[in-house]
């Protein structure tokens, strides 16, 4: 027997009718065992009636819950206990219409968007797949369709003959429609007011003195995909100072944050966000960091550990991924995260805190201190000096080799090789095809 309570273990110092609320979670969730005759320390008090109990829960259980569970007599260091054993049920299982599910070693009621979630789950549907009466074709917003239409065939993830088609046949073969009901899916990503539908389905931008001090903020509204294409539009033009530098006659802009990675945290944002809580997506922009909240949680039983490291694609919205995936606006292999800490540690910058909790997920990207190339002092040098090293033993590798032998992107490793033929360190001789560097000596 379990030596304590448990995800799967309740005990219970005797029996009582209200104690069918907890068989309820267990037949919810993942199955588990009610214990009747040892209290919440694990003393074992036994049981008095458990011949008459063995022959009423299980009856009581069934007319009740109208399911079937095991319940057995146990017995430990001379006393009686109940033992009542709940399978996990694939459909939903109802305590007088209440619906509980066991969370941790708590018995929790579901209501509001919890249910509607519980409920889809337990049939086999997601949120996004729901379909919506009252919505129809003329209603969708034509620019989102072009945007759309623009971005795939870039992408070649959508063929050319059903980028041809009209917008009906483009919904229904991103299978955004039930029968004659469009999908929520369909709403957010198409329809011209997907608010109507979806309370809370925009996105809000703030700048930040302190965080009491709020100096100016904006909204985006409409279609997910424009939403998408506007906030980092509005991100890099308002919120965002980008300090100004040449190379040769080229100016050159490079904001504070990667501009790859900013726009890898918003479009995970806007696909795995909760759509049922009805809150915004919110930004939060300061002159060193910057928030990106959405009413979203990690899959189940998922760390943050567990979201940095290599993981399979799990898309809370899976027909908005699709989309999205599609458009070439997102990647299907779980590849995000990992595309943003590698922008940020090619660009210098500290790589992002995430942060999840029950109100949500929050990801923070922290300025950090530069040099030129936005690349630590001391990470510079370290690279510099195996460059150096390499480059003098082989002065034909490429920036991939190199990338490879050092453990760094090709991009991280062309940035320091433009810093030292900047500083006259090492030259460049010959095309960049065909071509050696060459190390020169200190004179």
């Amino acid at each position: 027997m379990s030596p304590k309570e448990s995800q799967n273990v309740e005990w219970k110092e005797t029996w009582r009718d209200e104690y069918i609320r907890w068989v309820c979670g267990f037949a919810n969730a993942k199955g588990g065992k009610l214990i009747i005759g040892k209290n919440d320390k694990g003393q074992i008090l036994g049981v008095a009636n458990a011949g008459k109990l063995l022959e009423d829960i299980p009856n009581k259980i069934k007319d009740i819950l109208g399911i079937i569970v095991d319940v057995n007599l146990l017995h430990e260091k001379g006393k009686d206990l109940i033992e009542i054993v709940v399978e996990s049920y694939p459909y939903p299982v109802s305590y007088k219409g209440e619906y509980y599910y066991r969370s941790g070693s708590t018995k929790q009621e579901l209501k509001g968007a919890a249910l509607d979630k519980f409920l889809l789950e337990k049939q086999g549907k997601r949120w996004d797949a729901v379909p919506v009466p009252r919505v129809a074709l003329v209603d969708f917003k034509k620019d989102s369709f072009d945007l759309f239409r623009a971005k795939a065939a870039k992408s070649g993830r959508v063929s050319d003959e059903v980028l041809a088609e009209g917008n009906a046949s483009l919904i229904e073969n991103l299978n955004l429609k039930e029968g004659h009901y469009f999908k929520r899916a369909a709403i957010l990503l198409f329809h011209h007011d997907p608010e109507k539908w979806v309370v809370g389905s925009y996105i809000k931008i703030g700048y930040f003195r302190t965080d009491a001090d709020l100096l100016y903020q904006d909204e985006i509204h409409g279609s997910l995909f424009v939403q998408a294409e506007k906030a980092l539009d509005l991100l890099l033009t308002k919120y965002l100072k980008a300090s100004i530098s040449y190379e040769g006659i080229s100016r050159v802009e490079r904001f504070p944050f990667p501009k790859a990675a900013l726009r890898e945290a918003l479009l995970n944002a806007i696909v795995h966000k909760d759509y049922s809580g009805g809150s915004p997506i919110q930004i939060s922009v300061y002159e060193d960091k910057i928030y990106f909240w959405n009413d979203g949680q990690l899959p189940e039983n998922w760390t943050v550990e567990q979201l940095l490291s290599k993981h399979a694609s799990k898309p809370f919205n899976p027909l908005i991924a699709n989309a999205f995936f599609r458009a070439g606006m997102i990647e299907s292999w779980g590849r995000g995260i990992e595309k943003i800490r590698q922008e940020c540690e090619a660009a210098g910058v500290p790589l992002p805190e995430y942060r999840t909790d029950a109100s949500g997920l929050m990801v923070q990207f922290l300025a950090g201190v530069r040099r030129k190339e936005k690349m630590s002092e001391k990470m510079s040098e370290k690279m510099s000096e195996k460059i150096i090293a390499l480059l003098k033993s082989n002065g034909s590798l490429s920036s991939a080799a190199l990338a490879t032998q050092i453990g760094k992107t090709s991009r991280t490793v062309e940035r320091v090789l433009r810093e030292l033929r900047e500083s006259g360190v090492i030259e460049r001789i010959g095309p960049d095809k065909g071509g050696h560097w060459v190390v020169k000596e200190k004179p």
